[in-house]
């Protein structure tokens, strides 16, 4: 596989984000993204057995699915035996047989466990500037895990292995949030789906499929076994907005009012004098609304969400230790940060500067500032480049930037 990571799955790029992204399915055939081998550097049929077999893997990194509904764990999990006293591992010969019988397996959060998917993981949401999800579904042959449903996330389909059947119908409900899962439009969602289908496509080895949040869409295999996989894209909405701004509402003292006393909640008249007192204090309030405290607060909710490149802990500290001026360092692979320079309200003195990060924020002399910004700019340095003044101020830094887990060596 060639190009960047969302190439991959898209082919150009452009195309995609200019008439796709968040509007209409895309199909991209094998042919257009590198051949049918395309997926197989991810993940394999080989590559399955080792996590179901040798990894020691728990819930909920495994769910199993029959007729349309979710097996309980303990059909296919229990003791790890002498010295890993963990009752939910899975058990391989027990996945075997239900896979035998007909059972869809789903291997959950490969982003976290699987090395191949890691790594393209980390490339495609820093390109995206989203968190996301891996999952892998291998089904047996002729054989549908799910019925026709929605997810209330954005997925790439990559088709490894097998043949599989997709039928794509528009959505009952445009654009669902998180808490607006298919399951409460059961209804709308299985009437859809007897009529036809915007797509009916089979994925070969090598294609992708690309779904909005929304798009109704139901798999079969064909033939033999099928394997893929699948990106969930976690979107960010205006509705994202529109809480972050709610709940920088409580600093209006109109809005933390209390309602009358003796007042009857099921009196809509009642009641409507009160919302149009509210409304035109919302409203009031939302014309000073600051986009800094808004960003700040959808900076927290999207950092958290995503972790950034993995570290060699033991092979960090030990290339820490040893550091020299000529060694080079860069900035780790999707790792979220924001300075706050010197002077500025958010370093909290002008004899220091402020490195915020998902979760904590590390304080540094002022004079540290341009060296920090070289380190962490994304390109590779030398030690020795950084600007400060001498080669044990430059150490000092770059072995805190390294232990903290900033930077890591640039080979």
């Amino acid at each position: 596989m060639t190009g960047t990571a969302l190439a991959r799955v898209v082919g150009p790029v452009s195309t995609f984000a200019d008439t796709h992204w968040g509007r209409t399915p895309l199909l991209s055939r094998a042919a257009d993204l590198g051949g049918p081998d395309g997926f197989t550097g991810l993940l394999s049929a080989a590559a399955v057995d080792e996590l179901l077999s040798r990894r020691g893997l728990r819930t909920p990194f495994l769910r199993v699915a029959q007729q349309g509904s979710v097996l309980p764990a303990g059909r296919f999990t229990g003791g790890g035996g002498a010295g890993a006293e963990i009752a939910d591992q899975v058990i391989d010969e027990q996945v075997m047989r239900l896979y035998a019988d007909g059972a869809t397996l789903v291997l959950q959060g490969l982003h976290r466990i699987w090395p191949p998917l890691i790594d393209f993981a980390g490339e495609l949401g820093t390109e995206l500037n989203r968190p996301l999800q891996v999952n892998a579904y291998l089904t047996p042959p002729a054989s549908q895990g799910f019925a026709t449903h929605y997810d209330t996330h954005d997925v790439f389909v990559l088709q490894v292995d097998g043949r599989k059947r997709w039928c794509i119908h528009p959505p009952v409900l445009p654009d669902p949030l998180e808490r607006q899962a298919w399951g409460g439009r059961a209804d709308e969602v299985a009437a859809t789906a007897r009529g036809e289908p915007a797509l009916d496509v089979v994925l070969e080895p090598g294609d992708a499929l690309y779904l909005p949040r929304g798009w109704l869409h139901s798999a079969r295999a064909l033939g033999g076994r099928s394997l893929h996989l699948t990106v969930g894209i976690r979107g960010l909405t205006r509705y994202a907005l529109v809480e972050e701004l709610l709940a920088l509402a409580v600093a209006d003292p109109r809005l933390r009012a209390g309602l009358p006393y003796g007042l009857d909640p099921g009196d809509p008249e009642a009641i409507g004098k009160e919302l149009t007192e509210t409304v035109t204090a919302l409203r009031d309030w939302l014309t000073t609304a600051d986009p800094a405290e808004v960003a700040a607060r959808l900076r927290d909710r999207s950092w958290t969400a995503a972790r950034p490149a993995p570290i060699s802990p033991l092979a960090q500290l030990d290339f820490a230790a040893a550091l020299t001026p000529a060694d080079r360092i860069v900035v780790r692979p999707g790792l979220h940060r924001e300075l706050a320079a010197a002077g500025d309200e958010q370093a909290e003195g002008e004899d220091q500067v402020v490195l915020r990060l998902p979760g904590r924020a590390l304080r540094f002399p002022s004079y540290c500032e341009p060296a920090i910004r070289m380190a962490l700019d994304g390109e590779a340095h030398a030690v020795g480049e950084l600007p400060l003044a001498d080669d044990d101020d430059r150490l000092v830094l770059a072995r805190r930037l390294l232990t903290e887990g900033l930077v890591v060596a640039s080979r």
